[in-house]
This record gives structure tokens, C-alpha cells and sequence, in this order.
């Protein structure tokens, strides 16, 4: 039986049916002096500079952006936002809403680790109109003169943007079907795309996301540092406050990769407030290793309603750690909510966000491997995504397309209305994602469903992600799934780096063949690295948990395993890195050294 279903408010006639940009003009009148958004800036001040803008200042300053992009181009053309995260990137944003210029979040192009991404991002959506800042600019004149990518017809500098231009922008009808912002995929598994997120897309989804979370409590605050080019940190950071007019505080990430502890600081430093955050489980893991008890004293998180953990796989062992390091500064144990999302559903599909520590359980893995999820005692752990809300989450055989019982391992399906329209200029893969038909509906909607290329389980009422389709590595017949392989890897010697291994396959000439990429720990120093002891240790740990060979495992410096810009690991990227004699191994360093 599929998980969820369908808010009424989101269905045709009902009260949510107002595309959510409107709402800025409603809490202008409702609420004009009540903070809407506040950038804290590291850069300014190390203690954090606070700028907050009010209801009425956001929508002006909306409003003359949305008056200047009309000045220099037409509805339905991009603007591609090449600029820092601050306040301007936020009031951009909105101004393309209101004018009906399809934004392209992105980013300023010396940010470091994210070049390839840009390129392609920006080469596929063609803009018309670069949105920056005047110390931007050089990065950005650099960058289209370094790259065969399309030079923009005009370049708006958002901080010089005439405030006055507000009085004479005219309302225009937003349709609930009108395209708001292509939003680009981390590139996990592929190159970017560019997901077409609709205004009813956004509106659907933060209303889902505030449903899910609970939010019932007063003066709900949110507080981020997440990248507003990503999917998790714009919906949260900027429609999530816009469903009841509240407070978003937000830094750029930037900041907190310099020090975690920030990201803490500013959630401590909201008393009686109940405050919301989100990270994908990377940064759980980073906060709670900086997280020593001096570095905690003082800090009150008992203010913490909800703490959503939104990137797949979520360790348990994560999980535990961050509870562990933050409970003496009053991080109760229900605020972590483990949850699942992705692009292609706006961002928000499931959440766990009911006031419990997080549900883990020990399940076969052999078993799960065959598609059968059984519980056992010592077995792998899967931390519980929760349920969904306002949407439908089904389970389905992707061959025979039939939702699969509870306990049996499918492709998860998506069906809402915060599911994307398909891809930009990319009718054929949209389709594929976005056009999934039920051979047997029964009750559910034959279609279209969204299908999340993941792999995934219900029990007892709630979903369990179990990997990537594209990622899962067929040896001799038996499917593994990389995660698993990754575990034992980083649990077989002190020098692999915890949640830095890419498991993946090559293909052979009668089965595929097992490669792990693999970090070096900075802890352990190089002079006293075995690299034929490490490699012994992997080898056998895996065969005898795996039963399988490794075909060749190569440790790497730190950074040389790549990631999305959510934290994830990129195997298909690390692969082809790999392919291509391109990764900066362990055995090359020491090599320089002799």
C-alpha cells in the first residue's frame, strides 16, 4: 500500500491554491515591520555581522528586481544568479518570481570545488541575464572568458538595483503551471539537469515540508547555512518562511565548512524561539567531531524542534554521535528527523519528524539484496525516512511496473502536485523520470509518477531507502549495494577515512568487477602508512563480508573521492575519475616524498 496523501488545500478550488510568491505582498500588508529574512556575514565580522530585512522591505526590493530583469529582458528567459549568498541572492530570487524570468540559481564562480557543475548548469540553461555583485564580477568576466558557454545579452548588478523601480512594477497573473526556477541536480550519478520547478511546485512543496515538520509550535524560526543554489537549502531558506510569513537566518556554507560551530551558535542564540534547520548527514557528522564539550559550554539547543538530516545514505552511526556530542548542551533526542528528497519532487518527499530518536533497524542483508526486507539481529542497519506528507510515495517493480507489498524492494514513485514538470530541453529523459504509468493502479493514480532511480522499502508505515539503482554492483549474479561495501571498508583499517569510500563497478568480460576508491585518514601520518597492510585489510574484510573479490582498491589524498553539492558520495564521477588516471592516490604522494 503506497505511503501518504494528497493535502486538500493543494487540490483545485482549495484555499493553498495561491502561488506562493503572492504571499510576500500578503505579510508586506499583514506584517511589514516583522523580520523575513537575516543574513549573518563571517566575512564582515567573525562574531557574524546581522542585516534582517522586514516583510515590506522584502517585497520592495523583490519588486525593483523584478522591475530592473524586465528592464533587460522578457518573461520566460533565464537569469542565471552568478553571485554570493547574501541577502541580494535572496531578494533576486523573488524578483524572478515576480517577473516571470526563469531563475537559475548558481553560484559566484570562485567558489571553490563546484566548477564543472557551473559549466555545465550554465551552458545548458543559456541565459539571457547574469544577476552578481561588483566584486563578483571579475570571477564572472573570468569564467565566460575561460569557457565556450554563451555570453549573456545583459549583466544586473544586485546590489545597485534602484529601490524606486518598485513603484512601477505591475502585478502580472502567476499561473500555478508557470515555470518559477530551473533547479540543477548535484550530478550524483550524471551530468547536471535542469529540473523544472513550477510556482506550484514551490508552493505544493513548502506547504508539504511545513506538514511534515510539524511546525504547530509558536514563533517557528528557520535557521541555515545550506546553499541556496541546492534544492534543500532554497526551498527551505526561502519558501519555507513564505508559507506563514516567518523568520529565515541564514549564512553561507562557506562559513560553516570555516566552523561548524556557527551553525549551532545561531540556533542556541534563539531563545524562546522554536527553531527549524536542515544538513545533509555529512554535516551532522562534521558538527558533532568539532563539538567538544568547551567548544558546547554555554549553548542551549533545547529550542530545537526539528533537526531534518535530508541526504541519503544516513549513517546510524551518525546519527548516535550528534545525539551523543549535543545532548549536555539540551539536544533532545526526538530533534533529528531523518528524511528523503530529491530535485525532481521539489526537494521534500518523506521526513521522520515526530518528536522520537530515530528509528533504525538491523534488517538481512543477503536477504535485502534478493528485494526482501527481514529483520535480524546484528544484521545492516536502515535508518527510517518517515512517512510523507501531501504526496504519494509508492514502491514498484521497475520491470513489471506493479507497487510492491510492504517488506519488498522497489523503485521509489512520487506522485504530487510538487513533483517537476521534467527536465529543461530534455523531452526524452523527462519522460523516462517523470512519466511512470502503474500497470496495475488498483486505488492509486495510474500516473504520472515520478520515478527517483532510488531503491527503497516500506515497514510498518514507513520508508527505508536502500541505494541507487544506477549505483547497485552485480557480481557472479548476487546484487551489493555500494553503501554496504563503503561500511566495511572504512571499518577495516584506521588509515580509510570514515564516509569518504566510493564502492562501484567496471565491467568485466563475464561479471563485473568491484573497485574501491578510498580516502586516506589525515590522523594517520604518512610515515607511518602501510599501504600493502591497508589494502590487505580492505581485500579481506570485504571478501569476508561480501563474499566477493575487490578487483583493485586505491587509497586517495583527502578530497580525492568525489562529491555533490550536497555531501553525497559521487561514485559515477569518482569512476570516471578513476578511468581516467585522474585521482590524486596515497601512493603517488609518498612516491614525491622519496
Amino acid at each position: 500500500m503506497a505511503l501518504g496523501s494528497l493535502l486538500p488545500e493543494l487540490l483545485p478550488g482549495g484555499s493553498g491554491r495561491t502561488p506562493l510568491i503572492e504571499r510576500v505582498a500578503r505579510w508586506a500588508r499583514e506584517k511589514p515591520d516583522a523580520p523575513a529574512f537575516t543574513f549573518v556575514d563571517y566575512s564582515a565580522d567573525p562574531a557574524g555581522a546581522h542585516v534582517t530585512v522586514g516583510w515590506a522591505e522584502t517585497d520592495r526590493r523583490a519588486r525593483a528586481m523584478a522591475a530592473t530583469l524586465r528592464q533587460v529582458t522578457g518573461p520566460g528567459e533565464r537569469a542565471a544568479l552568478l553571485l554570493p549568498q547574501t541577502l541580494e541572492y535572496m531578494m533576486t530570487m523573488l524578483g524572478a518570481m515576480y517577473a516571470h524570468v526563469i531563475a537559475v540559481p548558481l553560484f559566484s564562480p570562485d567558489l571553490p570545488g563546484h566548477a564543472d557543475r557551473l559549466i555545465g548548469a550554465y551552458a545548458d540553461a543559456e541565459p539571457a541575464v547574469i544577476v552578481t555583485t561588483r566584486n563578483a564580477l571579475p570571477h564572472v568576466e573570468k569564467f565566460l572568458a575561460d569557457h565556450d558557454v554563451p555570453r549573456p545579452k545583459e549583466i544586473v548588478f544586485a546590489e545597485e538595483v534602484d529601490l524606486a523601480l518598485a513603484d512601477r512594477w505591475e502585478d502580472e497573473p502567476i499561473g500555478f503551471d508557470d515555470l518559477a526556477y530551473l533547479q540543477y541536480t548535484s550530478g550524483s550519478t550524471r551530468r547536471p539537469a535542469g529540473v523544472e520547478i513550477t510556482h506550484g511546485n514551490v508552493t505544493a512543496n513548502a506547504a508539504q515540508l511545513w506538514s511534515g515538520w510539524a511546525p504547530e509550535k509558536p514563533d517557528p524560526e528557520l535557521v541555515s547555512w545550506l546553499p541556496l543554489f541546492h534544492d534543500m537549502g532554497l526551498i527551505a531558506t526561502m519558501a519555507l518562511p513564505l508559507v506563514h510569513g516567518d523568520h529565515a537566518i541564514y549564512t553561507d556554507p562557506v562559513s560553516f565548512i570555516m566552523n561548524p560551530m556557527r551553525w549551532l551558535q545561531l540556533i542556541a542564540s534563539r531563545p524562546g524561539k522554536n527553531v527549524y534547520t536542515a544538513g545533509p548527514n555529512f554535516a551532522f557528522e562534521y558538527v558533532a567531531t568539532a563539538a567538544r564539550p568547551e567548544k558546547i559550554a554555554g549553548l542551549d539547543l533545547s529550542g530545537l524542534t526539528t533537526c531534518l538530516n535530508g541526504a541519503e545514505p544516513i549513517r546510524p552511526s551518525t546519527l548516535s554521535m550528534f545525539a551523543d556530542a549535543l545532548a549536555p548542551a539540551g539536544l533532545r533526542p526526538g530533534a533529528q528527523a531523518p528524511g528523503y528528497g530529491l530535485a525532481e519532487a521539489t526537494v521534500f518527499v518523506t521526513a521522520a519528524a515526530e518528536d522520537v530518536p530515530p528509528k533504525v533497524i538491523s534488517v538481512d542483508r543477503d536477504a535485502l539484496t534478493q528485494g526482501e526486507l527481514r529483520l535480524r539481529e546484528g544484521g545492516s542497519e536502515l535508518v527510517s525516512c518517515g512517512g510523507p506528507s501531501g504526496q504519494l510515495v509508492a514502491i514498484v517493480d521497475p520491470e513489471t511496473r506493479i507497487e510492491q507489498p510492504d517488506g519488498r524492494v522497489g523503485e521509489i514513485w512520487v506522485h504530487g502536485p510538487n513533483t517537476a514538470l521534467g527536465y529543461w530541453r530534455n523531452s526524452e529523459r523527462s519522460q523516462d523520470t517523470f512519466g511512470g504509468e502503474l500497470s496495475e493502479p488498483g486505488g492509486l493514480p495510474a500516473g504520472p509518477w515520478m520515478k527517483t532511480g532510488d531503491y527503497g522499502v516500506v515497514h510498518e508505515g514507513e520508508l527505508y531507502v536502500t541505494g541507487r539503482i544506477k549505483d547497485l554492483i552485480i557480481v557472479d549474479g548476487r546484487n551489493h549495494y555500494p553503501q554496504d561495501i563503503e561500511v566495511t571498508t572504512q571499518e577495516a583499517h584506521a588509515a580509510v577515512r570514515p564516509d569518504h569510500v566510493a564502492a562501484f563497478a567496471l565491467t568485466g568480460e563475464e561479471t563485473e568487477r568491484l573497485v574501491v576508491v578510498a580516502e586516506r585518514n589525515r590522523r594517520v601520518p604518512l610515515g607511518r602508512l602501510d599501504l600493502d597492510e591497508v589494502e590487505a585489510a580492505v581485500r579481506g574484510a570485504v571478501n569476508i563480508e561480501h563474499e566477493m573479490g575487490v578487483h583493485d582498491f586505491v587509497l586517495v589524498e583527502p578530497g580525492g573521492v568525489s562529491r555533490t553539492s550536497s555531501g553525497k558520495i559521487a561514485r559515477a564521477a569518482t569512476r570516471q575519475r578513476y578511468l581516467d588516471g585522474a585521482l590524486p592516490t596515497t601512493a603517488a604522494r609518498l612516491a614525491s616524498r622519496k
